[in-house]
Order: C-alpha cells, then structure tokens, then sequence
C-alpha cells in the first residue's frame, strides 16, 4: 500500500525534528533533579511533535492525517510553554527554538487546511 503522504519528505516533520534536536541539546543543560521533570516533559513533548505528524502521515485518510495534526501541534504548545518555564527558572537560552517551534504551529496550521474538512 502505498502512503499519500512520505512522512520523510513533510517540511513540517523536518522541522518538527529539528525542533526535537535542539531541545534535546537545551534540556543538557538543565539541572540534574529535573532528570525525571522539566527535562523529561520537555524532551517528550518535542518527541510527540515529529512523531504524531509521522504517524499521521500513515493513516488512510486525511481526517484521520489532520487529527494526529492536531495533536501534534498541541504538543508543541506545550513544549513553549515548558520552554519558557526553563529560561525562567534556569536562565537557558530558548528563543531560538521557540522561533522553530512557531513555524512548526504555521506550518502544521497551513497543512491542515490544505487536507481540507
């Protein structure tokens, strides 16, 4: 059976992996006790981005693509949210991919409409 959409080739999911890269690398950076907090959330909400686009791509039909969309982009809400916890609390540098995370919510917005209702 061949796939409507390569999750591979999605601009969004590139990004979304991208994303998930970079908060690995911030949340590095994060004190030890935040092992199983903070950094744990964090780095699983960057997960659940790429991955629910990737697993939305694999689905049958478009409604069932958008859905996975949805939440894709509600994890990354989330993330920003835990983000800008992280620079408020442990002072690390996130804008950088909060500007990411950002064209990932346009971008994720922009192909939902191209899917249709």
């Amino acid at each position: 059976m061949g796939l409507k959409h390569n999750f591979r080739e999605l601009r969004i999911w590139q990004v979304a992996m991208n994303v998930a890269r970079l908060t690995y690398e911030a949340t590095a950076k994060l004190p030890v006790e935040e092992k199983f907090g903070l950094k744990s959330q964090m780095n699983r909400s960057a997960v659940s981005i790429a991955s629910n686009i990737a697993e939305g791509s694999g689905r049958g039909g478009n409604k069932e693509f958008q859905y996975f969309l949805n939440v894709a982009i509600s994890s990354s809400f989330e993330l920003e949210t835990q983000l800008l916890l992280a620079k408020d609390i442990f002072n690390i540098e996130v804008e950088s991919i909060i500007e990411q995370i950002q064209e990932t919510q346009r971008m994720i917005a922009g192909f939902k409409k191209s899917l249709g209702n």
